[in-house]
């Protein structure tokens, strides 16, 4: 048993270099200062954004760092002036903070939070590793089996809640679902597009079937994914290879003018078009969920726009983080919300790198996690 306030020596998966493997190593986490929360991480999922950040490709990617955002774990300790959380608390980290001060938190346009750094609030790092400080992650770090987070950026769930599943809902499955609800805020009776069929595509998908879509078309390049999309939800699938039109035309046929909403789960620019121009000419709306690599940019003819299609982004599927992931929570633990169905493979956390090599590979479509 650790002491509170007290340095602890533990495992994590530091990435010391851009493009190179996670290595685990023994590392120090010191206490957490004020409005901080030291936590005990039991899960953590793996997201292609780790994946990206790792690679070198990411502008704001910083070296050596301690990745992961997508966790699940028990309050170890709390620092000075932090009264929401005790020790023993379920939680789990959140990349997008809630202040509920600032003109974004109090704007119920955007779950953006103004203080959105990556960082603890003081700009410094409770990691260290070989006499060098660590980097943390998007306020979460959740490849170590302990992690300092401010407590904006901490959310505290219902302690019956199995944390090697309820850590996907740190990102992938809340982004997905909530692009359908929040953002494109879909309606009964409508006809949507999902392109890219993978975590954050089912998680649309989940999204739109609860909104009421009466015909959900599941587009991916790879007929592998179908079934699964059709258990969650796909009316329909198509795979663009299997066409000699550009797939945003096959859809307009397909629809009689277009759908009425699309998104595009892939991050690739090109895709986010085709998403756009399949919605239906006066009203479609196309949300993009991916995230594309850096410098890429976004066109399409200004008539697509002209003519009453709307183009929107969203980050954490429109949800106020620290509001809104214990009542997702909730929403699992009562079957109204699939989880469970998105884990395809688990690890012991020393295993994390093959974790990465079955996303790379393609071998896993929906999630995964790394038991900590």
């Amino acid at each position: 048993m650790f002491s509170m306030f007290q340095v602890i020596t533990c495992r994590a998966a530091v990435a010391w270099e851009a493009g190179k493997p996670l290595v685990i190593e023994e590392i120090e986490v010191a206490p957490p200062k004020t409005g901080e929360v030291r936590i005990k991480v039991v899960a953590t999922g793996i997201c292609h954004t780790d994946s990206y950040t790792l690679s070198g490709s990411d502008p704001e990617g910083v070296f050596p760092v301690v990745l992961g955002h997508e966790g699940a774990g028990i309050v170890e300790s709390v620092g000075e002036g932090v009264t929401k959380f005790h020790p023993g608390d379920t939680v789990i980290p959140l990349y997008i903070p809630q202040c509920g001060e600032c003109k974004f938190c109090k704007n119920p346009k955007t779950n953006l939070c103004q203080k959105i750094r990556g960082v603890l609030p003081d700009g410094t790092s409770r990691f260290s590793c070989k006499g060098k400080s660590l980097f943390h992650f998007m306020g979460c770090s959740t490849f170590s089996e302990y992690t300092v987070v401010a407590d904006i950026s901490l959310a505290k769930v219902d302690p019956r809640a199995p944390l090697d599943r309820v850590c996907l809902l740190g990102c992938g499955i809340s982004t997905g679902y909530g692009a359908a609800l929040n953002t494109a805020k879909v309606e009964s009776g409508s006809t949507c597009a999902v392109f890219g069929l993978g975590a954050l595509g089912l998680a649309a998908i989940m999204g739109c079937k609860a909104a009421g879509a009466a015909r959900i078309i599941g587009v991916d390049i790879n007929a592998d994914k179908f079934k699964v999309a059709k258990e969650f939800g796909a009316t329909d699938v198509v795979n663009p290879k299997d066409h000699s039109k550009p797939i945003e035309e096959v859809l307009v046929e397909m629809t009689d003018g277009g759908v009425d909403y699309s998104f595009e789960c892939v991050g690739n620019v090109g895709i986010m078009r085709a998403a756009l121009e399949a919605c239906h000419k006066g009203w479609g709306t196309s949300v993009i969920i991916g995230v594309a690599a850096a410098g890429q940019e976004i066109s399409t003819r200004p008539f697509q726009l002209v003519t009453g299609r709307t183009w929107k982004g969203t980050a954490f599927g429109g949800y106020k983080s620290v509001d809104s992931v214990p009542k997702l929570v909730g929403d699992y633990m009562n079957k109204k919300l699939k989880v469970d169905e998105f884990v395809t493979d688990t690890l012991p956390f020393e295993k994390i790198t093959e974790g990465f090599d079955l996303m790379h590979a393609g071998k896993w479509s929906n999630g995964f996690r790394c038991q900590v």
